[in-house]
């Protein structure tokens, strides 16, 4: 299954730089992988690493467009709009995208928020 980005053409000043494509990045899950493209950056994991998703509201652009890592913690966030996104969590820390940790969370601005979460869930239980 695919899910593409949210490409919101306000932003395409940060996002088209990192080289984000539309329909061509987003978030790709299989019986055995789950895949999220952001240009040139990818980060990949078995699914049985994958442990949750839920989906996040009320984003201020300055904090969810772009290749970015999280204040908070050691997530990570392909952002292309504030619409919202989808938060999924992972049991062993992915291999670092960018800055110096690995990462137990990666943020995604998909179009079908409830569609990816479903996925994820059904494919955890599956």
């Amino acid at each position: 299954m695919f899910f593409p980005y949210r490409f919101d053409p306000r932003f395409a000043m940060i996002w088209r730089p990192l080289g984000a494509r539309k329909g061509i990045d987003g978030v790709t899950l299989t019986e055995e992988t789950f895949t999220a493209t952001f240009g040139r950056a990818r980060l990949e994991t078995p699914m049985d690493n994958v442990t949750g998703a839920h989906s996040t509201h009320d984003y201020q652009w300055w904090k969810a467009v772009g290749m970015r890592l999280s204040f908070a913690d050691d997530g990570l966030t392909f952002g292309t709009s504030t619409h919202g996104g989808v938060c999924v969590h992972f049991a062993q820390r992915v291999p670092r995208v960018i800055g110096f940790k690995d990462h137990s969370a990666l943020t995604v601005t998909v179009d079908d928020l409830d569609g990816l979460v479903a996925a994820v869930e059904a494919g955890i239980a599956g």
